[in-house]
């Protein structure tokens, strides 16, 4: 495996950076083939890994698909790598976030959109350029843009091709957090540093009902949360005797 695609572990927590920064993280093929065996690693890691952050080297989060890939017709390794990839990192079982700083383009805002949350820099930049090239969506912006934003807002995204600041993004619910570049990487330190706090067990069995939960009906909905939890964790009694001290 070469660099394109970095992974650094730290007490928990799993970094997955972008490392195309001379070229501002354009997404090529085989950059999704990096991503997708790391997140394929990450999958089987739920005992020492509990949360995994996705973001971009140098002055960007990503400036979306390489358009020389897109020109050429790079061949893929498998059919519709990138949505796989993207689709795998979404239903991972820890909580994964998406930390956008600069462009986040098309391609790239289909890859951010597979973080369970967002954290945005104030110099963030969001947009959906695919009517620019005369493209449709294959990586899951027209289902996973609107369960964010509503679909107004994203029609509105798509149709116009727009750019939207991270405060822009923020207040659309686009991102879950802006910040300034200043407290970028410390606020993103603190939210992952919550995350792991929390219990892993609750982490997983949320993301779980969320995921198999989304577009029910309220009932079977509930019903599904009644007779399909998972219960107790295997930690819920150490928590109760630490916080009874």
């Amino acid at each position: 495996m070469s660099d394109l695609v970095l992974r650094k572990d730290k007490d928990g927590l799993a970094t997955l950076t972008l490392n195309r920064p001379e070229k501002l993280n354009a997404l090529t093929v085989q950059m999704f083939v990096e991503l997708l065996d790391h997140v394929k690693n990450l999958e089987k890691e739920t005992d020492h890994i509990g949360a995994v952050v996705i973001r971009g080297a140098g002055k960007c989060f990503s400036a979306g698909n390489d358009l020389n890939d897109l020109a050429t017709g790079v061949a893929l390794p498998r059919p519709n790598l990138q949505a796989y990839t993207i689709h795998c990192l979404a239903n991972l079982p820890q909580p994964v976030i998406s930390a956008v700083h600069g462009h986040c383009y098309t391609g790239a805002l289909e890859l951010a959109l597979a973080g369970d949350l967002i954290l945005a820099a104030e110099s963030s930049r969001f947009a959906d350029t695919h009517a620019t090239w005369a493209l449709t969506p294959i990586w899951g912006m027209s289902q996973r843009l609107p369960r964010r934003v509503g679909t107004a807002k994203a029609r509105e995204m798509m149709f116009l091709g727009r750019t939207y600041s991270g405060i822009e993004a923020e207040a659309m619910g686009l991102v879950n957090f802006c910040v300034s570049e200043d407290v970028f990487d410390s606020e993103l330190e603190l939210v992952t540093r919550t995350i792991l706090d929390r219990s892993w067990f609750s982490h997983r069995a949320n993301k779980q009902l969320l995921a198999k939960t989304d577009g029910l009906p309220v009932d079977a909905g509930l019903a599904y949360e009644v007779f399909y939890t998972q219960g107790k964790g295997p930690d819920v009694q150490e928590r109760i005797n630490a916080f009874k001290k």
